[in-house]
């Protein structure tokens, strides 16, 4: 398992994470679980593309390692919210299909299609301010229009969408943009016995349906997150946006990343700072939530809320030294606390590794049972505090 790089900082440390020098917390990104996770997509996808979404840092993995891991296992297009989080991809020379497509009034327009960034288009407004930056850039501007078939987020409502084609067709007949895609978002395909993605599938193609009679030549329709391209292949359309599958991490609450055939790709771990035998009785963080029951050891591992740790995590699992331990008491802001029970040496712990989530350790789900959230939220808000090691090789299978 060799280091590779951080987007941030550069070339990384050559050689294992374990050979590497020393570390206080760290998140191990390994891109070969990213490269994978792509692959088996691919395959379950096939003949659509597949969309690498990047957005939030690549959801906690890091944007520009993770982008070109994808487009070496073959992904087609990359995927972002927001424009300033795709120009720094076009100016890494990346040059791949890019879509963003969240905005705000203040958005980049004129950079982004200057930079050949599709954008997405929910609403007239958005129309008028690409339409206008496109003519200062005196370039025409590739849009992807929305539909809203009932997420009830961004996206056109359907009583507006013809609307919408319409002023489309208006800037598109001025050659100040084109309409390439037509794209909405499913609200429940996690839940895939919900009827509901049925009911926005049916309007999704009776959306496209109406685009192509105004007389646009899409280049793409698509719809399919990852909870759909697992589990609804009539939503694949075209090009299926691969979010959280292309971490690992399964979209259903009752099938693993295992079972999906996905291989997580975060392990988050840091080093014990400090360990301590304490008496029965002993209060344990902020508030004193959790008094020890017995004479025990205690230790503290300085990874916390600042870090991305959830505050609200209820005895979280932890592997120390072999072990699955639980986190006892508040989580605070540096820090928290592992109760490792009665030990005749607790010293020879300090400096042990303690892996909260990732390979040999618990699975980010446990940690989202615990704080009472979702995988999701657990690997992206693990915070820039913690530094990214991109390595090449698994940990094995996650415990928990």
């Amino acid at each position: 398992m060799t280091a590779n790089t951080d987007p941030r900082t550069g070339p990384g440390v050559a050689g294992s994470p374990e050979t590497a020098p020393g570390f206080e917390r760290r998140a191990e990104i390994d891109l070969s679980a990213i490269r994978d996770n792509v692959k088996r997509v691919i395959e379950l996808a096939a003949p659509a593309t597949v969309m690498a979404v990047v957005k939030a840092d690549a959801y906690g993995h890091g944007t520009i390692p993770v982008v070109h891991a994808a487009l070496q296992a073959g992904a087609g297009w990359i995927g972002t919210a927001h424009i300033s989080e795709a120009l720094p991809i076009r100016a890494a020379g990346v040059t791949a299909p890019l879509l963003a497509w969240l905005h705000t009034i203040d958005s980049p327009f004129a950079e982004a299609i200057t930079a050949n960034i599709d954008l997405g288009v929910s609403s007239g407004w958005e129309l008028e301010h690409i339409a206008a930056a496109a003519q200062q850039a005196e370039l025409p501007a590739r849009v992807h229009l929305k539909i809203d078939t009932g997420l009830g987020r961004n996206g056109c409502p359907p009583d507006r969408w013809d609307e919408l084609l319409g002023a489309a067709n208006a800037f598109q007949e001025e050659g100040l943009l084109r309409v390439v895609g037509v794209f909405t978002h499913l609200a429940v395909a996690d839940e895939p016995d919900r009827e509901e993605t049925d009911e926005q599938l049916t309007a999704f193609r009776e959306s496209v349906s109406l685009a192509e009679d105004a007389g646009f030549d899409l280049e793409v329709r698509h719809a399919a997150n990852t909870p759909a391209i697992l589990s609804r292949p009539d939503a694949h359309f075209d090009l299926v946006r691969l979010g959280l599958g292309m971490y690992g991490l399964s979209p259903f609450a009752d099938q693993t990343s295992d079972e999906l055939g996905l291989r997580p790709a975060m392990r988050l771990v840091a080093r014990v700072t400090n360990v301590k035998k304490v008496p029965r009785g002993q209060g344990v963080s902020y508030g004193l939530t959790y008094r020890t029951g017995e004479a025990t050891t205690l230790a503290l591992i300085p990874l916390g809320y600042g870090d991305g740790v959830p505050r609200s995590a209820v005895e979280a699992p932890v592997l120390v030294d072999g072990r699955m331990l639980p986190s006892r008491g508040k989580v605070a802001m540096d820090q928290f606390v592992v109760d490792l029970g009665p030990l005749e040496d607790p010293e020879s712990l300090v400096g042990s590794e303690a892996v909260l989530f990732g390979g040999d350790g618990p699975s980010a789900d446990a940690w989202a049972v615990a704080a009472g959230t979702i995988n999701y939220e657990i690997v992206t808000r693990v915070s820039q505090r913690v530094p990214r090691v991109y390595v090449e090789g698994s940990w094995g299978p996650a415990d928990g």
